[in-house]
């Protein structure tokens, strides 16, 4: 069993935060509806929450889903049930694999019966009429992951008016109409990404660090917060005698990420470092270096999701690590929120940790920010293997397997 570690605070003070496009291009959606989907029925009621019973604390949270039962006496207690509506296989195979079971084995183990509460990943073309579908039924709390520009504001709107309160999970719907929010500290994830890569040039004694510095999406919220966190940390090296010779204007397609890098290389061959925003845009970069003759442990790079592929270029030296996520954390995070609120009573301070804000409508939304972990070769095993996220067996296929016995993994041969 694998506790969850204490929730660190991050604060933004004197970062600004501009985002000026969120139905720009990349992985955007346009939602078909009209306006007179989204119309209210009566005036919701009015009471005040009640006080926070049973007490629930993030630190009692493990893989083994032993905190959820402690929940079990608010099952009985408010009407309705959970829609929870997260994004299909397109946008992310955890989705499928981790999150939606996740979430499911949370409000069983919490005490809801199977008929108080439905999970289901829906592309973007259906996830509107699946919340409206979820409403008709009888959901009173809706959890939402609307990853997809102008879709989430008209779910939100609608639940809004049909008394339905909504809790964003893993990603803020700007301009949105929730109540809560809960996902990973993003800026905890980009000061990561930004002090992994600092420690990597240390210990890869990489002289005269030229750096190019990347960004995910344009229209991504999470992707601007990552790069305050990143760039308040290579500020720092740029102040001292590190260069930086490129920032392209981002994106989250692997594609087109590589482009940039080609382009950037092309004009700049003295580049011999890269901050890379997650391990999918990384992979084709680091194919096209080793193409190249570049060897390993010689040029940092940096990456997000523990994936299998970046976890085995970590092994390999190409990337100094990645920042992983405990989906289990998240997962009973937000069912613990849902039955809180599903039962009208007051989250507790203990899940309930802070807060972030929409950019869009200024509007502060309490928030449950969780604890994202950097991932080396040296902690894989008590991490993303101990936790189950990534089978062994698959990491240490082949040419991997001397790395993964060097890093003390099952699975790794000598």
């Amino acid at each position: 069993m694998r506790p969850a570690k204490r929730i660190a605070r991050w604060g933004c003070a004197g970062v600004a935060l501009i985002l000026t496009c969120c139905g720009c291009s990349g992985n955007s959606y346009t939602p078909q509806f009209q306006v007179s989907q989204i119309t209210g029925s009566s005036p919701c009621p009015s009471g005040k929450p009640g006080p926070p019973r049973p007490g629930f604390s993030l630190s009692q949270i493990s893989n083994s889903f032993s905190a959820m039962p402690a929940l079990e006496r608010l099952a009985s207690q408010g009407g309705g049930s959970i829609a929870v509506i997260l994004p299909d296989a397109s946008s992310g195979r955890h989705f499928g694999e981790f999150d939606a079971p996740y979430l499911e084995e949370s409000f069983r183990k919490a005490g809801l019966k199977k008929s108080q509460f439905t999970v289901q990943n829906a592309p973007a073309s259906t996830q509107f009429t699946d919340a409206k579908a979820a409403i008709r039924k009888g959901a009173s709390v809706l959890v939402l992951d609307a990853r997809y520009s102008g879709l989430g504001v008209p779910i939100e709107s609608y639940a809004k008016a049909h008394c339905v309160q909504v809790i964003d999970y893993d990603y803020l719907t700007l301009g949105g109409a929730r109540s809560y929010y809960v996902g990973f500290d993003s800026l905890k994830i980009g000061v990561l990404m930004g002090q992994g890569l600092a420690n990597c040039v240390s210990a890869w004694k990489v002289r005269h660090p030229h750096v190019i510095v990347m960004k995910g999406g344009s229209d991504d919220y999470n992707s601007a917060i990552y790069a305050q966190g990143y760039d308040a940390i290579l500020a720092r090296k740029f102040g001292s005698g590190w260069k930086e010779v490129g920032s392209p204007a981002g994106t989250w397609n692997a594609a087109t990420a590589l482009s940039e890098f080609q382009q950037a290389y092309a004009a700049h061959h003295d580049i011999n470092a890269a901050l890379i925003p997650n391990d999918d845009d990384g992979m084709p970069i680091i194919q096209y270096l080793q193409a190249r003759g570049i060897k390993a442990w010689t040029f940092p790079t940096t990456g997000l999701d523990a994936t299998v592929a970046g976890l085995q270029n970590v092994l390999a030296g190409y990337q100094c690590g990645t920042v992983y996520k405990p989906i289990f954390l998240e997962a009973q995070a937000a069912a613990a929120l849902a039955m809180y609120v599903r039962a009208g009573v007051m989250p507790p301070s203990g899940l309930l940790n802070g807060s972030i804000t929409d950019p869009q409508t200024g509007a502060t939304v309490a928030s449950v920010l969780l604890d994202p972990e950097w991932v080396t070769a040296g902690t894989m095993k008590s991490t993303v293997i101990a936790d189950g996220f990534v089978p062994a067996s698959q990491l240490c296929a082949g040419q991997y397997a001397k790395a993964c016995a060097k890093a003390g993994i099952p699975g790794g041969t000598g």
